[in-house]
């Protein structure tokens, strides 16, 4: 549940233009940006790290700032990146070390994460001041009348859940309003990681935090909350994946889905394996104080606790993420998304750089914007942005119905599949 945000520095024009080598997957940048200086603040850690490689792969002409506290991780992602690309020691919290690095930057991509519990958004904050372009939740838009002073583009919530899923939801309901008669009803984003998906403490500590929140869903409009880590069901995420437990959980695309693209139905939920992984979430829910959930210093020593019983097991359950989503219309028309990769670590990056290419090519207009909205992502932008983030999926299926991905769909005769 990595939340990287982005935005770009709007001193340089920026136009679309786009052609990849087919061969090597990279992506050629307007020559206007395509120097860019990028700052990955968390570029030592997992997600960061992650992002920063995939960048230097698909744009090796971008010019690579790793934004962290920890001077021999910074030395050894930079030595990994190679030639174009350089350390910098800072620390979000430092506000005039924010404005000093910021001001030498075209992009940052904030994915030092936890973001729940934030009470700021600090480098949302500088980026807007020193107008860098970026991409926190809903706390983030918040901030859209000075970044579209500013003439900055924000996204916030620009990884793969959210992120990506919210892009998969926009185009199935889309294509539904196109293609069907009906109208789209229900929604459902569900979610699947292997352990902590090779993410290591930052999922971790989310999810611990995400214990701490009231669900948020909405049914038939309405706007309901119910207790985190229950209403479990058994999704089948298809082939490499199969059939997991997932529970609902406080995500910020439910809201921003139903809110934009008018679904009146949404929840979300996650599960995790080895399956009691997930009974720890449901007692760690039911045992522990809210309080506790809700305080991210105590949450960290939580995670220093676990951490190293998560990585043990993590060596054994691997780090295979999944996300499906399901869209349901009036007409009785059911379809989904589906998103399987081998590697959390890897496709978490693949993800977040797509967002940052997709604002550097000008898709993104002045403004803080969730990934599902036009104005975050343009329509005619999204085709790419999945592409570039499924690179190396084991399953990427678009607006197909339910039974053409389950592992074994019922035929009820005739060729109808239930």
């Amino acid at each position: 549940m990595a939340r990287p945000w982005l935005h770009l520095n709007n001193s340089r024009s920026m136009t679309m233009a786009c052609a990849k080598e087919s061969k090597q997957h990279r992506v050629l940048l307007p020559e206007k940006v395509r120097n860019s200086r990028v700052l990955i603040l968390g570029g030592t850690g997992r997600v960061g790290g992650s992002t920063a490689i995939a960048l230097s792969k698909l744009c090796p002409d971008l010019r690579i700032v790793v934004g962290g506290r920890n001077k021999e991780k910074g030395a050894a992602r930079v030595a990994e990146l190679g030639k174009n690309s350089e350390f910098a020691e800072i620390d979000i919290e430092e506000r005039a070390s924010l404005e000093a690095t910021l001001n030498d930057v075209d992009l940052v991509v904030h994915t030092a994460g936890p973001f729940q519990q934030a009470e700021k958004c600090t480098v949302l904050e500088v980026a807007i001041q020193t107008k860098v372009r970026s991409s926190y939740a809903f706390r983030a838009k918040s901030y859209m009348s000075k970044a579209l002073a500013a003439n900055i583009p924000a996204i916030t919530t620009g990884g793969i859940y959210p992120g990506v899923s919210n892009v998969m939801a926009a185009e199935l309901v889309r294509a539904a309003r196109s293609e069907s008669k009906g109208e789209p009803e229900r929604l459902r984003f569900s979610y699947y990681t292997a352990g902590t998906g090779g993410a290591g403490p930052t999922i971790l500590a989310t999810s611990f935090l995400l214990l701490g929140e009231e669900v948020v869903a909405y049914s038939k409009g309405e706007k309901i909350k119910v207790k985190p880590y229950s209403g479990m069901r058994n999704i089948d995420f298809g082939k490499g994946i199969g059939k997991k437990d997932v529970y609902l959980l406080n995500l910020p695309e439910v809201r921003s889905a139903h809110e934009i693209l008018g679904v009146p139905t949404v929840s979300a939920r996650f599960g995790t394996a080895p399956f009691y992984w997930n009974w720890g979430m449901v007692a760690m829910t039911n045992l522990l104080p809210v309080e506790l959930l809700r305080d991210r210093s105590k949450v960290q020593k939580l995670v220093e606790l676990f951490d190293p019983v998560v990585r043990a097991v993590d060596e054994i359950a691997g780090e295979r993420v999944s996300m499906r989503v399901d869209l349901e219309c009036s007409d009785g028309r059911q379809t989904l998304a589906l998103f399987s990769h081998r590697q959390l670590s890897v496709s978490v990056g693949a993800a977040t750089a797509a967002f940052a290419i997709a604002i550097l090519e000008g898709s993104t207009q002045p403004g803080v914007w969730f990934p599902e909205e036009p104005e975050g992502i343009a329509i005619e932008a999204r085709e790419a942005l999945l592409e570039r983030a499924a690179e190396g999926t084991i399953s990427f299926i678009m607006n197909k119905p339910p039974w053409m991905v389950e592992t074994d769909p019922k035929e009820l005769g005739l060729g109808i599949y239930l």
